[in-house]
């Protein structure tokens, strides 16, 4: 299966061509310009150096979050508008599968913590070993991750995400050497990492129903309820 892949869910924008789990090309950044802009011209390059154009692939895939209110819209947003123009089906990806994936689920024998930074102190987290989930995607405090980790198991724990950068003081403090922290290449989401997932699941729909994954109601609609709340009062 010929693949394109797409990923803003976190601070690294990224996308990959794939043909079956051969990667034919690849492209991440992590700079200053929203993923809005970055994305486009990830897209095109990556067809480009891959030499295969929107009509030969099979499929469009992007993550789906857990991660960045903003940055989930945009990447689903842009797969959503490729797929429209070209009827290709969509497959989604989840953002700490993939993490955990990329940072060795299958081979590290302990459990692999995938962290996204949610603010405020809380995370989206999840827990795997050897590619089994063990804890679903939850939106906690820190602490209370930690804790939950803890109690799974007294061996090494691996972290990896922008929320295990985010928080790596406080987590070495709290697991001393049983916290390891994946390598820089594999701290981050790598598309390609999501495009093998994607192969391997072959769970596609279309356009119209590829959703998002928020494990919490974005900024915005909290406001909303709490306007219509004051209204109401």
């Amino acid at each position: 299966m010929k693949l394109l892949v797409a990923d803003t869910s976190g601070p690294v924008c990224g996308a990959a061509v794939l043909d079956g789990e051969k990667v034919l090309s690849e492209m991440t950044c992590q700079n200053r310009n929203t993923h809005s802009v970055s994305l486009m011209p990830m897209v095109e390059g990556c067809l480009e150096r891959a030499g295969v154009r929107l009509s030969d692939l099979d499929a469009l895939a992007v993550v789906t979050g857990p991660g960045s209110f903003t940055g989930i819209r945009i990447g689903v947003a842009t797969v959503k508008a490729l797929a429209h123009g070209s009827g290709k089906p969509c497959i989604g990806v989840d953002a700490l599968e993939t993490l955990a994936f990329g940072a060795g689920a299958g081979l590290f024998p302990g459990l692999i913590c995938p962290l996204q930074d949610a603010r405020a102190g809380q995370v989206y987290g999840a827990i795997f070993r050897q590619g089994e989930r063990l804890m679903p995607n939850t939106p906690l405090a820190l602490s209370e991750f930690l804790e939950r980790a803890e109690r799974m198991d007294e061996g090494p724990l691996l972290f990896c995400g922008d929320g295990a950068e985010v928080h790596r003081q406080r987590i070495a403090e709290r697991m001393g050497d049983r916290a390891l922290f994946a390598a820089g290449p594999f701290r981050y989401l790598r598309p390609s990492a999501a495009g093998i997932l994607a192969q391997r699941k072959g769970e596609m729909t279309d356009y119209l129903h590829l959703k998002e994954t928020y494990l919490r109601p974005p900024n915005a609609e909290k406001n909303k309820k709490l306007l219509e709340a004051m209204r109401r009062g």
